[in-house]
Parts: C-alpha cells; structure tokens; sequence
C-alpha cells in the first residue's frame, strides 16, 4: 500500500481546494473508461461519448497518448499538477502545456511501467494533452460548471462537519476506496506498493470531483493532493432526487418546499440543499424558514456549519406522504 508520513501541523493547515482542471481531468477518464456508475453519468456519456471518440480517431497520437497516460495503474504525472487555490481552467491547464516534454516522456513511461511507443517520441506531448482537456472543458464540463462546482461546494461543507464531529480520520476513512487513517501520522492514499512519502511540513489540499475517481499528485515536495469522487449521495442525479417527492406531499407543501423536507431525512447544510435541489439559495432560505416555524425541521450548529434535520413531526409528516 501507498502512504505518506504527515505530522498534526501539516494535517491541521490541509483543507478542502475546488479545481476546474481536476473535474476536467476526472470527466476525461470517465471518457476513457466509457462506463458510467449512475444515471447522471450514463446520460453524460451517452451524449459525450461519440465527439470525444471521433477526436480521438482523427488524431492517433494523442489517443495512444490517453491510454499511455492513464497507465495500467497510475497516471502519468505531468497531466494531474496539483490543484491550486482559485485557479481557472485555463491557468491550470497552461501548466500542463507548460511541462517539460523530456519530463512528460519519463512520466508516460513510469504509467505504463515500461518502454514508451515509438509514436511518442516527441516534444508536442504536453501540448496534446492539453489541447485534448479544453475540448473535454468546452464540451462535457464548462457547459455544466455552475451546477458541479455547487455539488462540490456541498461535499465540501460535509466533509468540514465531519471533522468537526470526528476528527480527520473519519474524513480520510471515507475519502475513497484506499484511503484510510493508520495511526502514527501515517495516511494510507492508496492500495499500490509504493516507498511512503514523507509529507510532513508540505501543503495537503483534497479534492472533489463528481465522476466516480480519484488519484494522488504533488509538486517536487512542496505541495500535494488528494482528488477524490464526491459523496454518493450529492453527486447523484438531481432530476432522480426531484421525482422522490411524493405527489401527496408537493400538493399539501409545494414542490419545492416538499423536496427540502424530503432530503432532510440526514442532517444538511443551506449550501447542500441549494446544490441537490437545484433551487437558488433564496428560494431554500424561504423554504427552511416555513418549515422551522411549522416545526418539521430543526437545526443545529456543527463547527462553522448549521445542518438543518427534520423533526419527530417531519418524519411522521414525509413517512406519510410517502404512504
């Protein structure tokens, strides 16, 4: 197993970082892999699917660059940089441009831990690479940006919650199949047999996608990352959630307001509800305060966060409506 060596300070000062560069990244391999896990992702590909692999037909060597890239067990590393605060698409992806072509060569060979083909022995590889995010930006990702980038933002203020209630390691548990919490400052980030990294002192940030998929990178020894997918829950599918609320219930509340009572069956934030419901955030607010003041939903502060759950009287309310 993969590990890395991080001390209290380092794992104290590590935070949560949203990247543009990352979801594009993780979009990619869902269209590399070309097999969704949900509906939302399956609907994605279904219309995504076609341009992407046309591209790749007109241009052979950057699709034997795709697959030499995404390796058989790790990605070449000049394609992941670690994510910065703040940072667009396109500042993120002009350093991918920017790498290093003799880096590139040696990073594709250690993904496909062997020879690299012949068809890549060339200087132009990371402007291929790069050149192959911004269609994947301008077609599968841009266009839905807004809408992901809430999602994100939700995962994120559950995860702060959850180190608020049980610390880091019950947030490392459940970042991704792999990762997990050991002791001794030790953090499992994957199940590969690789030498542990001594992090300690560096910058650790972790990051969101939505696609179900992840990976690790860093910068020389500075900065790393940990990109993980989404919480299942927040990346499903908002049209599915929309057609849970019973029809009894819509009636005698609303659609909107029935659909907040719905998905407070587990304790949520204003922003988690703005990102599942897909209803701005006024709209939310004026939907929480009915139901706080018909007692079918309560709150609580945890941290930083309120989380808002309902009630005795909103459970008995949504049970039965739910028939």
């Amino acid at each position: 197993m993969g590990w890395w060596q991080v001390n209290a300070d380092t794992l104290a000062r590590s935070r949560f970082v949203l990247s543009p560069l990352a979801e594009t990244f993780a979009s990619l391999k869902l269209l590399h892999a070309g097999v969704g896990t949900h509906p939302g992702e399956r609907d994605w590909l279904r219309d995504r699917l076609p341009g992407y692999r046309a591209v790749l037909a007109a241009d052979p060597v950057t699709a034997l660059l795709v697959r030499a890239g995404l390796g058989r067990s790790w990605v070449a590393d000049f394609l992941t940089p670690p994510p910065r605060d703040g940072e667009s698409f396109e500042e993120g992806v002009a350093r991918i441009r920017a790498a290093d072509p003799a880096e590139a060569r040696a990073h594709l060979r250690m993904s496909l831990a062997g020879p690299l083909p012949a068809a890549l022995d060339r200087d132009d590889l990371p402007d291929r690479a790069a050149g192959l995010l911004e269609y994947v930006w301008e077609a599968g990702v841009r266009p839905y940006w807004e809408r992901r980038r809430r999602v994100l933002e939700a995962d994120v203020v559950a995860r702060t919650a959850q180190v608020s209630r049980g610390g880091w390691a019950a947030v490392l548990d459940s970042l991704r199949p792999g990762t997990r919490w050991l002791g001794e400052s030790r953090f499992q980030v994957n199940l590969h047999e690789y030498p542990p990294r001594e992090i300690s002192g560096a910058e650790l940030v972790f990051v969101p996608v939505t696609p179900k998929t992840g990976w690790v990178s860093w910068d020389e020894r500075e900065r790393y990352a940990v990109v993980y997918p989404c919480t299942g829950a927040l990346a499903e599918d908002h049209r599915d959630r929309a057609r849970a609320v019973p029809a009894a219930l819509g009636a005698l509340l609303g659609p909107g307001r029935a659909a907040v009572l719905v998905l407070l069956a587990g304790p949520l934030s204003t922003t988690q509800l703005v990102a599942l419901t897909g209803q701005g955030l006024g709209s939310v607010g004026r939907h929480l305060r009915v139901l706080l003041d018909a007692g079918l939903v309560e709150r609580r502060r945890s941290g930083r966060s309120v989380l808002y759950s309902r009630t005795a009287a909103g459970e008995v309310l949504a049970r039965a409506a739910a028939g």
